[in-house]
């Protein structure tokens, strides 16, 4: 079984089957129309099919397959799917399905659950090949059931190495591995330098112009009153009173802050009302505080990586316990955040927290960062930024960077103060990285880096990669990660 979504993974797919010369054969094929089943379909509950039908619209209850994730980590399974589903919900996104009801969502749940647990076994499967980290609903969903059901399962992931990915059998082993047992050559660090991230711009980190309303941003809001508020259309005075709120929003933001250029809802109005007041807000850097940047969600790293720290506010609240006297959390909201997982009990979870302090949108990072007793995330880069600038992190979930010098997993009842005192030795923080690279594997698995590569071979790439995900299939190749 494969999840190749597009003709980019495809491409890696086909050439792997090729060089096996029918020693692996595809079973199921996950993907877009072309595919077998049309995976991104069971998160938009539409009609788009593969060539092999729909995954839930035949087919009765198998006897075995409802046991096969009803076990010790079901409750933290269906959450993890359930948010993923979530995503597309109605106060999230135009196109939204139709899901309102919790019952619905673990009624929907199990359908599919059952649905993949028949198509792994009706087809035989034995390996499953996944060329991305599960972190939507449908990809979730057949992994957990091939792994419970014990299909061998090779997982790729991009890295923060140019022209490299990782490789691990099962998602909890995302940065799990062993400098020590690795012979190689450092890996060159700059101390003190921050990574250099294209998908983070330099002037969220500062001061700038602020933004003003549009009319793309009038467009949306009468978009979201003709589906969720008609009658409103009739009351321009109520509509003015809105236009007013939005203008305001907009002058108290920086202009790269574009609350509604894609989106309008009215949480979303209420929760960057909230963060606006918090603009003008000076930043104490010289006292002892843990900095907590926020992660975008849904995402990633925090749904399939995460664990139960996919709830944000529960890391706070988990800092908070073993806060030493005096001691702050500055927390910074993601640039790129909405409101989705931050609605108000989020923040009102946060002000019941007397050391926290929320920074304004243009506090920068790096200093924040630089300056800390230690930093605290999911599984964010600024852990990888910290111990490079010599500061501890400490990570909550399945990072990639978790074995690397100057990072503490969490766990209750750490000994803050000691965490801070840690002196980071660069050398070995370049002999860990260059452990890393030389587990890692040659290939870009991801489109958004071809411009970072432009003289990259695209055959050449899809030959790598497709070598690798043979032998890791075969178990020539060792993962980088292992449990």
């Amino acid at each position: 079984m494969c999840d190749a979504r597009g003709t980019f993974r495809e491409n890696f797919m086909n050439k792997m089957l090729e060089l096996s010369g029918g020693d692996v054969s595809l079973g199921c094929h996950l993907g877009y129309e072309a595919a077998d089943y049309h995976g991104v379909s069971l998160q938009m509950l539409n009609s788009k099919v593969g060539r092999a039908g729909s995954v839930v619209t035949s087919g009765r209850l198998a006897s075995s397959s409802l046991s096969t994730l009803v076990g010790d980590t079901y409750d933290q399974i269906l959450e993890t799917t359930v948010e993923q589903l979530y995503r597309t919900s109605p106060d999230y996104s135009y196109r939204a399905h139709n899901i309102r009801h919790v019952q619905d969502y673990l009624d929907y749940f199990h359908i599919v659950v059952d649905a993949a647990a028949q198509i792994i076994e009706g087809r035989k499967i034995t390996h499953a090949l996944f060329y991305c980290v599960p972190h939507l609903f449908y990809d979730t969903v057949f992994y957990e059931v091939a792994r419970a059901m014990g299909v061998k399962i090779a997982i790729l992931s991009w890295s923060q190495f140019d022209g490299r990915f990782f490789s691990m059998r099962d998602v909890s082993h995302l940065g799990n591995f062993d400098p020590t047992q690795v012979n190689a050559s450092p890996y060159p660090i700059d101390q003190g330098s921050v990574p250099d991230l294209f998908y983070m711009q330099d002037s969220w980190q500062r001061e700038g112009k602020t933004g003003r309303i549009s009319l793309k941003v009038i467009t949306q809001l009468l978009k979201h009153l003709v589906l969720h508020d008609p009658l409103k259309l009739l009351n321009p005075f109520a509509i003015s009173r809105d236009v007013k709120r939005i203008s305001k929003l907009y002058s108290s933001l920086p202009d790269w802050r574009d609350p509604f250029a894609k989106f309008f809802h009215t949480n979303e109005l209420g929760y960057f009302e909230y963060l606006a007041q918090f603009e003008g807000k000076s930043v104490d850097l010289n006292q002892k505080y843990i900095y907590v940047p926020l992660h975008n969600q849904p995402e990633m790293s925090t749904s399939a990586l995460g664990g139960k720290f996919r709830d944000q506010a529960l890391l706070i609240e988990a800092l908070a316990r073993d806060l030493p006297q005096g001691w702050k959390i500055f927390v910074k909201e993601n640039p790129r955040q909405g409101s989705y997982a931050r609605g108000p009990m989020f923040f009102h979870r946060l002000n019941r927290i007397p050391s926290v302090e929320i920074m304004p949108s243009n506090a920068n990072t790096h200093a924040l960062s630089k300056n800390a007793q230690f930093v605290a995330s999911v599984t964010g880069t600024v852990g990888w930024e910290a111990i490079r600038q010599g500061t501890p992190a400490m990570v909550f979930g399945a990072a990639w960077y978790s074995s690397l010098e100057g990072v503490v997993h969490y766990r209750p009842g750490l000994d803050f103060i000691e965490i801070a005192r840690t002196k980071i030795n660069h050398d070995k923080l370049q002999s860990d990285a260059g452990a890393l690279f030389a587990k890692s594997h040659k290939g870009v698995i991801e489109q958004l880096f071809f411009p970072l590569l432009p003289d990259l071979d695209h055959d050449k790439n899809i030959l790598d990669v497709a070598q690798t995900t043979l032998g890791l299939l075969r178990e020539e190749i060792e993962p980088t990660f292992m449990g």
